[in-house]
């Protein structure tokens, strides 16, 4: 049926310019196992990728067409009637500023990060040790509810796979415990995935998890949490109105382009030092060569320091590898 104006249609079209594919091999394209010679020989895939795709597609009413020339490229295209979603009349809600510290006169709140990644836990203990919160990491589910049993934390961070023992069972197992022991104090559990999936969700929730946060994640996100659940108060950056415009013409007249240009004043060992603390996430490692800066070059220390606090980790690779 033609789209209506209540009805309208979305087209889309993912073009590449890869090996194309053969006109004899199109028809077995879609078959679930079945992949074209180029695809075997990359020795890559299951075939079940374009199947799957066309599941999805045709179960909102399309269908996936595909035009292709061998040694050119190929573009799938694929059309789905959608609904208008109705205008939001809910103001936005405000960001209060980026938080500097935890209030005072509030309890000491003891926070568990559970991750098989360093990388990632120490993104967050990092986050989360510098603005005041007793803080401990886990490498598996096993050894969070070891901790959990002598430290009892407020909360955990629970990453949901990692080998040994996933975030499912950890969780499952703490919520047992609490139960058997009649616990008065019951652990908030945040799960942290990658999936986006809804019944991903359904499950998490079920293990026990009071809430889940997607990767990658923003900072704003995690202290929300952690304020919902626990009640806790920050101290935040104020920023008086002249401030702020005058922090925003200086970060339109201080871009990337400038940070490239003033990075070069650095000797080149400091730049690969920095380059590979931002390829490992190390927040604190970066911090310690800003400190190296020279007082007659802060700005550069304070846009770097700036793209950290925003976990502008890719900024920082990109720049720093100019000048490798």
């Amino acid at each position: 049926p033609c789209p209506s104006a209540s009805s309208p249609s979305l087209h889309f079209e993912v073009e590449d310019t890869g090996r194309g594919i053969a006109p004899e091999e199109m028809n077995n394209l879609f078959q679930p196992f079945v992949q074209t010679t180029s695809g075997i020989q990359t020795k890559e895939g299951t075939g079940l990728g374009l199947t799957i795709s066309r599941q999805f597609v045709r179960l909102l009413g399309g269908d996936i067409h595909l035009t292709s020339s061998v040694r050119q490229g190929s573009t799938f295209s694929f059309e789905i009637q959608v609904n208008l979603a109705a205008a939001l009349k809910a103001a936005p809600k405000l960001s209060k500023g980026r938080v500097l510290k935890l209030a005072a006169d509030q309890p000491s709140y003891r926070v568990l990060v559970v991750d098989d990644r360093k990388e990632n836990r120490d993104l967050i203990v990092q986050l989360l040790g510098s603005i005041g919160f007793e803080i401990k990491a886990a490498n598996n589910g096993q050894e969070a509810i070891a901790i959990w049993q002598s430290w009892q934390p407020h909360l955990i961070w629970m990453d949901m796979r990692m080998p040994v023992m996933n975030g499912y069972d950890a969780t499952k197992e703490i919520r047992a415990t609490e139960r058997n022991t009649n616990a008065n104090h019951r652990t908030v559990i945040i799960a942290l995935t990658a999936s986006a999936f809804e019944e991903q969700q359904a499950s998490i929730l079920a293990a026990g998890c009071n809430d889940l946060v997607r990767k990658p994640f923003r900072e704003q996100v995690i202290f929300e949490k952690i304020a919902e659940y626990l009640q806790v108060r920050y101290v935040y950056a104020e920023e008086s109105r002249e401030e702020a415009t005058d922090n925003n013409l200086e970060n339109i007249q201080f871009s990337i382009l400038d940070l490239r240009s003033a990075i070069t004043v650095m000797p080149a060992q400091w730049v690969t030092e920095l380059n590979q603390a931002a390829v490992e996430v190390d927040a604190e490692r970066i911090f310690q060569l800003i400190e190296q800066i020279p007082q007659t070059h802060s700005a550069l220390a304070e846009k770097l320091a700036n793209l950290v606090r925003s976990f502008c980790f890719d900024e920082i690779i990109s720049l720093t590898e100019d000048n490798l």
